[in-house]
């Protein structure tokens, strides 16, 4: 009953850049982590960037300096800010989004939180002349 959606992909050149959005819908009661990820032809899906509720950032190495998430104001949205993009950044980048849900039954009725650990559909980034 959470649904994640990314936005902003696409083809850009070498020193470019590209901001990407993620969305997270739904009987959202808590969000405690929402990270982007990226996986490459031929890769396995690497972690590239987090930010907590408190707002704690991690990045991995190869995008710092270059790469900056933050939080939208409600809270439930993403961003990923991508600047001097280089070749080795082209890969299908996935927001996650992990908290807790208010399950709601077909008749209204709410039950206690669950959590959830839910992916968006990924968005293409190119970075080629």
């Amino acid at each position: 009953q959470v649904q994640v959606v990314e936005s902003g992909g696409g083809l850009v050149q070498p020193g470019g850049s590209l901001r990407l959005s993620c969305v997270a819908s739904g009987s959202i009661a808590t969000i405690y982590v929402l990270a982007w990820y990226r996986q490459a032809p031929g890769k396995h899906r690497e972690l590239v960037a987090t930010i907590t509720a408190g707002d704690s950032l991690t990045y991995v190495d190869s995008v710092k300096g270059r790469f900056t998430i933050s939080r939208g104001g409600a809270k439930n949205t993403a961003y990923l800010q991508m600047n001097v993009l280089a070749p080795e950044d082209t890969a299908v980048y996935y927001c996650n989004v992990r908290g807790t849900f208010i399950p709601v039954a077909e008749s209204g009725s709410r039950s206690n939180p669950k959590g959830f650990s839910n992916w968006g559909q990924g968005t293409q980034v190119t970075v080629s002349s």
